[in-house]
């Protein structure tokens, strides 16, 4: 469920320009980006809820691996299109594939509601949206410049889809313990760090085409900052079903 992409960052960079707006559009801006990844958030948790109380629909998902791999090509594709081709697209299409991308996600995250307890689920979001709201704010108010941190994450990001790869023909349960702890700091320190990001990005908008596709990318960083985020403490948190 790694599909945090550098690419994105640079893409939404390149969709805005140099010179610098009022400190109500750079708000403005940044409000858009959480209330999408909100509404990200809340359309994939309905998706997954919804698909995991469906028999039908899970056994259409979950009985055949082909579909499986194919939602998660779908999902990887739309990510790799958006952060490719973000300046080529306009911000309704960009927007568009975002929805899509949640809804897809939610078909896959409805596993989580058939392995484990509602209320293990439940504590962890809140234990993931505690975390990640302290550090958005950490990141939108301190001075210190962050893209050291950034690049820090980017790299520990691919040792640890290497490490994960790896360990999906390992089963190593100490190597998967050492995953989810140091995924749990990285998806924290990105956070951080995309907040900054997108607060500086938000600040160099230069009309409603670049604004929308900057709250869009914006909002895609962060909500696979907290997906991540989450699946990591789940897998400290989370109590299994007893079926």
């Amino acid at each position: 469920m790694i599909q945090r992409n550098q690419m994105a960052q640079s893409a939404a960079a390149g969709a805005v320009a140099a010179p610098r707006v009022s400190v109500d559009v750079q708000t403005r801006v940044v409000n858009q980006v959480y209330t999408w990844m909100t509404l990200g958030l809340a359309l994939t948790a309905t998706v997954g809820y919804y698909v995991s109380g469906n028999e039908m629909l899970r056994n259409i998902i979950f009985s055949n691996n082909l579909i499986l791999i194919g939602l998660v090509i779908a999902q990887l594709g739309i990510v790799v299109g958006l952060s490719a081709g973000i300046n080529r697209m306009s911000g309704s299409v960009a927007t568009g594939l975002f929805i899509l991308y949640s809804a897809l996600t939610g078909l896959t995250f409805s596993a989580i509601f058939m392995v484990y307890t509602s209320s293990s689920i439940a504590s962890t979001f809140f234990v993931t949206s505690g975390t990640f709201a302290a550090m958005s704010v950490f990141g939108h108010t301190t001075k210190r410049d962050l893209t050291k941190l950034g690049n820090i994450a980017f790299m520990a990001l691919i040792g640890i889809i290497l490490a994960s790869l790896v360990n999906m023909f390992m089963q190593n349960s100490m190597l998967e313990l050492v995953i989810s702890v140091i995924g749990v700091l990285l998806f924290t320190g990105l956070t951080a760090y995309d907040a900054q990001r997108i607060k500086e990005m938000a600040a160099m908008v230069t009309d409603g085409e670049s604004e929308a596709k900057v709250s869009v990318m914006g909002a895609l960083s962060l909500y696979l900052n907290f997906i991540n985020l989450f699946l990591m403490l789940l897998r400290f948190l989370g109590v299994a079903r007893d079926e």
